[in-house]
């Protein structure tokens, strides 16, 4: 099966773990997803799906298991803010939410802990939870189901705009010792509703950090959702995120997702569209440099006739790191006038960086319009020499084209602020690095 055997020790200290821990919120999810866990074990190098990527491996090297939450002195969060950018904010640290650093200045959107959601909105969690990423598909979805530290229920009512964005801030302090932390996200946009989310990653301190995320977000009939992910650590983080949005009738989502640091990152990222005339944009960009490895696995499933996503991921290489991207689409029978496109393009820095690229496309409908493919290459030589031979300095001018190369994937991006804050990030990033 391409998992780790129970007689593993990391297992074996995991379980103990699990059953030594109360910081997990005991639910019949929960102690589903734990026996799944125990059933199939962690992935290894022959687990398809993430031979690319040997977490449990650096799990094994650098992390003891123990049930004891890490310590945070944490108590202010001004350098991990967006300058410019007033929004609702809410902070975790080491995987707990953390009222006292949070803000919340939008009454009309509704936002408690998943604690207190599972007691008063009971019949809603029901619904949602553990049922759009299902922790029987991802041995790390399954982890985080069964441990899962703390969450967020945030819960759009019908015709509601929210005019402020949503910051959702993960920081792992590990400044005093490791950080495992499992954190979740269960977002519900009610129909007519708009949403804007904006999550960012952060660690401080040199110790290893293994966090592991889950993100349920319902879009419902007409409703519109902006989605932005940051994952910009400049620690030794480890980074395993599911998310899944699932669409309804003529809902709008637009997502975008920003690698750049990290030991290892692995985004599984799914999009469910599940009504017709909707629009999906699926964008993305990673950035790497050192050692750091980027993995990337999405999928757009069109379930239902009439809609249109369109998804381009692009990276740029360079050192030892490792890009890799899996992108799924499905075109279900009944998903007839589809119009669904991706592209995945790479451009490697050093010889010894390396991508690993599959686009995948699967169609059972004969009505539709579908296209995608990849790249990989280096820098066009005659381009620079072009621009050399106009007076510009070379390092300048490889920063220029890879600008130029990555600057697109940001269209699908509103909110100007936080436009040109990450553009900053992508060009600082170039000129400084490649």
């Amino acid at each position: 099966m391409g998992t780790t055997s129970l007689d593993s020790t990391i297992e074996k200290d995991i379980i103990e773990s699990f059953s030594l821990s109360d910081t997990c919120f005991a639910n019949e999810e929960s102690s589903r997803a734990f026996t799944y866990l125990k059933k199939v074990g962690l992935p290894i190098n022959k687990s398809e799906e993430y031979r690319f990527t040997p977490i449990t491996k650096t799990l094994q090297k650098n992390f003891t298991w123990n049930n004891k939450p890490t310590e945070s002195s944490l108590n202010s969060i001004q350098e991990f803010l967006i300058e410019g950018i007033e929004a609702n904010i809410l902070v975790f640290v080491n995987g707990i939410y953390s009222k006292s650093l949070s803000k919340t200045i939008s009454p009309e959107v509704k936002i408690k802990p998943l604690s207190e959601a599972f007691q008063t909105n009971k019949e809603v969690l029901n619904t949602y939870f553990d049922k759009l990423v299902r922790s029987d598909t991802d041995p790390f979805a399954a982890l985080n189901t069964a441990f899962w530290q703390d969450g967020i229920f945030i819960h759009v009512p019908e015709n509601v705009i929210v005019e402020k964005s949503l910051l959702i801030l993960h920081i792992n302090d590990a400044a005093q010792d490791q950080v495992i932390s499992h954190t979740r996200l269960l977002v519900v946009l009610e129909k007519n509703a708009q949403l804007s989310i904006i999550e960012k990653f952060d660690s401080v301190g040199a110790h290893p950090v293994f966090h592991t995320f889950t993100e349920e977000i319902s879009v419902a009939e007409n409703a519109q959702l902006e989605y932005c992910k940051v994952q910009n650590d400049s620690g030794k983080s480890v980074q395993v995120a599911n998310t899944n949005i699932h669409q309804s009738d003529s809902s709008k989502v637009n997502t975008f997702t920003l690698t750049m640091n990290g030991e290892i990152i692995r985004n599984n990222f799914t999009i469910t569209i599940d009504g017709e005339q909707c629009e999906s944009h699926f964008h993305g960009v990673y950035l790497l440099n050192g050692n750091t490895l980027a993995d990337n696995h999405t999928v757009v499933d069109h379930k239902k006739p009439n809609s249109f996503s369109n998804e381009m991921y692009k990276g740029i290489m360079d050192g030892n790191s490792k890009g890799v991207f899996n992108g799924k689409i499905f075109v279900r029978p009944q998903a007839q006038k589809t119009n669904a496109f991706q592209s995945n393009r790479n451009i490697l820095m050093s010889e010894s960086a390396t991508v690993n690229t599959k686009p995948q496309l699967e169609i059972w409908a004969d009505d539709v319009k579908c296209s995608h493919g990849c790249t990989t290459g280096q820098l066009d030589d005659e381009a620079l020499f072009y621009l050399q031979s106009r007076g510009i300095p070379y390092d300048s001018a490889k920063a220029m084209l890879l600008y130029a190369f990555a600057l697109d994937v940001l269209t699908p991006i509103k909110n100007e602020t936080l436009k040109n804050y990450l553009d900053k990030l992508i060009s600082d990033r170039l000129n400084k690095n490649f």
